[in-house]
């Protein structure tokens, strides 16, 4: 309960300490007025302890999100209660040395019940409520001593309300800075957990703390996605992601099915919608220093990430790569690292890369200098060719390959009669002293063109 009266009592005492907030009514209070008030208060003082009890009786009765709390520690509510009644009934006999106590216990109340997660309006009920049954009590008090006071007490009840104002918007601040700071933290030790997951760092002791957090069950089935982009240099993970910038709730973090909402901020972003798992269940992203990345709660069917990957609709120019899927969040660092090496794999024009479509292009990716080492060996012969040449002969060696060995439909695709692909082809075996039939020569050959392609070598 908020202190009672302001400027005429204080005037009494000397200046405040603390200047007053500024309100809507001029006080009329004189000092007669203000010695009717002294009278009524130093007897709530002596019955402050009967006072504390009927207040929280009636914060059990009439405030539903106080009854938790006093059915479960009925002592140190009524403590609260008590320590804030004193200040405040004290504040209406000395305003000037009660008036910042009263301050902070309006704040230290604020702050607890945001860490209580007590709503701000049962907070600011509670207050008012306070406030109404101490004015009743001074005008009780003072009917009963002597009926033609009341006339004098009604001068001070703009100033009793605008304390109650005033200490209700202490409490609103101490309350709102307070749920930024928890607010903060949480997101703070989301941020923290994500990236151990995604990292492979996280304890097993962890695991369980993290699933509670997260909203995602321990044991679930997973994959990760990485996003970046513009082009990536030979051998690279990866490029600086777009809009990695942290937010806060709305929160681009995800829950498991039927799983809590994790906090706001503790991910990037979300670049694109991503339709994962079970209904209503969405992506949880996280910025990296090279890429944005998504752990993606799977509901086990056949075919899911290969949905996901159809329906991915990545902006123009971004690369996408999902990794493979995971069992367990203990498992989501080696997802993490699947998906960066589908990213490695994924055209420096963009698009979106399943790692389990383009395991051979994985195997080029995971080990650039071999992949490197094999497309000099392989396609080398063809560097002594003028570029154009060269690059004729490169577009129908893969056109070929993409076909399945058709020089039919890879004449199609390169718009030339099917002759022309095969003079073309003798010509890349006489070059290279490969053999096309040969099938360790075919494999060597598909795997030295995805080097060139993917590393740029």
């Amino acid at each position: 309960m908020p202190q009672v009266v302001r400027s005429r009592i204080g005037a009494l005492h000397g200046p405040s300490p603390v200047p007053p907030l500024p309100h809507r009514f001029r006080s009329l209070a004189d000092r007669e007025a203000v010695e009717v008030l002294h009278r009524a208060a130093r007897v709530l003082v002596a019955s402050l302890p009967a006072l504390t009890d009927r207040l929280v009786e009636a914060l059990h009765a009439q405030e539903p999100a106080y009854r938790a709390a006093i059915d479960s520690d009925r002592a140190e509510v009524w403590q609260e209660v008590h320590h804030s009644l004193r200040h405040n009934v004290g504040s209406l006999i000395q305003p000037r040395e009660f008036r910042e106590s009263a301050h902070r216990t309006s704040r230290w109340i604020g702050e607890i019940r945001a860490e209580q997660g007590v709503p701000l309006d049962a907070v600011l009920h509670a207050f008012r409520m306070g406030g109404a049954m101490v004015w009743q009590d001074l005008v009780d008090e003072t009917a009963r001593r002597d009926p033609d006071d009341i006339r004098l007490l009604v001068h001070v009840a703009a100033d009793v309300w605008n304390f109650v104002d005033e200490h209700c918007g202490v409490v609103a601040d101490a309350y709102r800075q307070a749920e930024r700071r928890l607010s903060w933290r949480r997101e703070n030790r989301q941020r923290l957990m994500v990236a151990a997951l995604l990292d492979g760092t996280a304890r097993i002791a962890d695991l369980a703390e993290a699933a509670e957090m997260l909203g995602l069950p321990e044991q679930g089935r997973y994959a990760v996605l990485a996003m970046a982009a513009g082009p990536r240099g030979p051998g690279a993970g990866g490029v600086k992601g777009a809009g990695a910038a942290q937010r806060g709730p709305g929160p681009a973090v995800a829950s498991g099915a039927g799983a809590a909402r994790p906090g706001p901020g503790a991910v990037a972003r979300p670049p694109v919608e991503l339709p994962v798992g079970a209904p209503g269940t969405m992506a949880l992203w996280h910025p990296g220093p090279d890429a944005e990345f998504a752990i993606l709660p799977l509901a086990g069917s056949p075919g899911e990430l290969s949905a996901l990957a159809a329906a991915l609709d990545v902006p123009a120019g971004t690369r996408a790569g999902i990794g493979s899927a995971v069992d367990g969040l203990a498992a989501l660092g080696d997802a993490r690292r699947l998906a960066e090496t589908a990213l490695r794999a994924c055209p420096a024009s963009g698009g979106t890369v399943l790692l389990d479509e383009h395991l051979p292009d994985a195997l080029v990716v995971s080990s650039p200098a071999l992949a490197g080492a094999l497309a000099d060996r392989v396609l080398g012969p063809l560097d002594r060719l003028d570029p154009a040449d060269r690059d004729v002969i490169v577009e129908t060696l893969t056109a070929w390959l993409d076909a399945d060995g058709s020089a039919q439909r890879a004449g199609a695709r390169l718009y030339c009669h099917r002759n022309t692909v095969l003079n073309r082809l003798r010509r890349f075996e006489q070059l290279t002293g490969r053999c096309l039939t040969r099938p360790r020569d075919a494999v060597e050959v598909s795997l030295a063109l995805a080097g060139r392609r993917l590393l740029g070598t």
